[in-house]
């Protein structure tokens, strides 16, 4: 672990933090005292969404703070904005009074707390929140500890995060929760997934297939597949140098179904949980994979690859035949798969597909409620044909401008078809700039969605 989340502390003296809507200022203004009235004008605040006022006592100590909140029931309202808070007051003890939604304000605490310290001094301890009242102070530490989790594996540089950690931070949280674990590696990974063999085969660090398994095998089977590609060169279409500098977080669908894994575990919901991650590293040697190459997947289809660094969707290929070869009754796939979906929707909004109507509905509403956010994209069945191949069963790629993040979804498809309620998550994986709970860096998108969504579904 590379970061610090502090627990919710239970009780204690606390700094209040007074949390005022545009809408209450005037009210809140007058009850404040003579001397703090005259020091919020002199400062000249104003309750806008994220402003601060730290109100001393008259010795000089920390009184009170204001955290303005804006008009929080806009559509531009941020329900992390207390995620803003650990950055802008000193250390000590406070608690949140007067916030519309107690737990979420908890939660963007905690993961505002967040800080990447492997490689430097962590610094002085943070500001430490007391528990709201009526919150589940353990509930809420949990996922903000797996969100942290996900955030470090996607921060490590890749000389230090290849497969065998990626491996390492798996077995780590099976031996944590008790549940099973297998890899599968070498001659046997090229028998038994040639996709992932090939598509790891140029690196040192050898690919694998994790599989772990957790909880009792009568329950509902739910399998979470998460892209694991440590690091990804373009291979022999090798990406501009431009293009390659975030490539550390091509492992992000990974770090998300670990972290939804862990929450998953950690409050022990009734389900049978398969975790699968193909991990590998794309890189170039004599034995990369070739554009033109005709490659045999694990489902027997046969595909030639006409773009290298369309390696992602290889390598789920072969773990989603695995997964849907039990067919589970939810099979969900976390995967920073195209560019496309990021010119469509930006870095923060995955696109998802699903052909079932009713999971589509039950994963917006997720988001929704676990401030998650995702927009549907639609699985266009005619676009199968831009990856029909002359001479395989299909090709890897479309060869053309158009509609890249829904003809790689349609590839993926093709490796689950006995899982209709097959979720397709295509995510960035990062924030490009610190918002409120979210700190420049790695990010764990869709993870919160998906444990929200299973709480629901199978609670403990």
């Amino acid at each position: 672990m590379h970061h610090s989340i502090p627990d919710l502390l239970p009780n204690g003296n606390a700094v209040p933090i007074r949390c005022v809507a545009s809408a209450e200022w005037e009210a809140v203004e007058a009850s404040l005292s003579g001397a703090h009235r005259t020091y919020a004008r002199a400062i000249d605040f104003a309750p806008k969404a994220g402003r601060v006022a730290m109100l001393p006592a008259e010795d000089g100590t920390l009184s009170q703070v204001l955290f303005g909140l804006g008009d929080p029931g806009s559509s531009g309202g941020d329900r992390l904005l207390a995620g803003k808070l650990p950055g802008l007051l000193p250390p000590g003890t406070y608690r949140l009074e007067g916030t519309p939604d107690p737990s979420a304000a908890a939660l963007a605490w905690l993961m505002g707390s967040y800080r990447f310290v492997r490689y430097r001094e962590p610094g002085p301890d943070g500001p430490r929140l007391v528990a709201p009242k009526g919150v589940d102070a353990a509930e809420i530490g949990r996922i903000a500890r797996a969100v942290a989790l996900g955030r470090d594996l996607v921060n490590t540089p890749a000389n230090d995060l290849g497969p065998a950690e990626i491996e390492a931070a798996s077995r780590a949280l099976a031996e944590r929760h008790g549940a099973g674990i297998a890899v599968t590696r070498g001659e046997d990974l090229a028998r038994e997934f040639p996709l992932i063999h090939a598509v790891g085969a140029a690196s040192p660090r050898a690919p694998r297939l994790i599989d772990l398994t957790w909880g009792p095998e009568t329950a509902p089977r739910v399998t979470l597949v998460g892209k694991g590609v440590a690091f990804d060169t373009g291979g022999l279409d090798i990406k501009p140098s431009s293009a390659m500098l975030l490539m550390k977080k091509d492992m992000g669908g990974a770090a998300a179904a670990l972290a939804a894994a862990d929450m998953i575990m950690g409050t022990g919901l009734n389900l049978r949980l398969r975790l699968l991650i193909p991990a590998v590293e794309n890189a170039v040697s004599g034995d990369a994979f070739r554009p033109g190459d005709v490659i045999r997947s694990r489902a027997g289809l046969s595909v030639e690859i006409g773009n290298t660094d369309a390696e992602g969707r290889l390598i789920l290929a072969d773990a989603l035949t695995l997964g849907n070869a039990d067919r589970p009754e939810l099979l969900i796939d976390f995967a920073t798969l195209t560019g496309a979906a990021r010119v469509a929707l930006g870095p923060d909004l995955p696109a998802y597909f699903t052909e079932d109507e009713e999971l589509a509905t039950a994963v917006a509403s997720a988001g929704t409620a676990a401030i998650d956010p995702v927009w549907r994209l639609p699985l266009h069945a005619p676009y199968a044909s831009l990856l029909d191949s002359k001479v395989a069963d299909l090709n890897n790629v479309s060869g053309g401008p158009f509609a890249g993040a829904i003809t790689a979804a349609l590839f993926l498809r093709r490796f689950a078809p006995n899982t209709k309620a097959h979720v397709h998550f295509d995510l960035y994986g990062w924030n490009p700039s610190t918002k409120p709970g979210r700190p420049e860096g790695g990010e764990v998108q869709t993870a919160r969605l998906v444990y929200d969504l299973l709480k629901r579904r199978y609670p403990a």
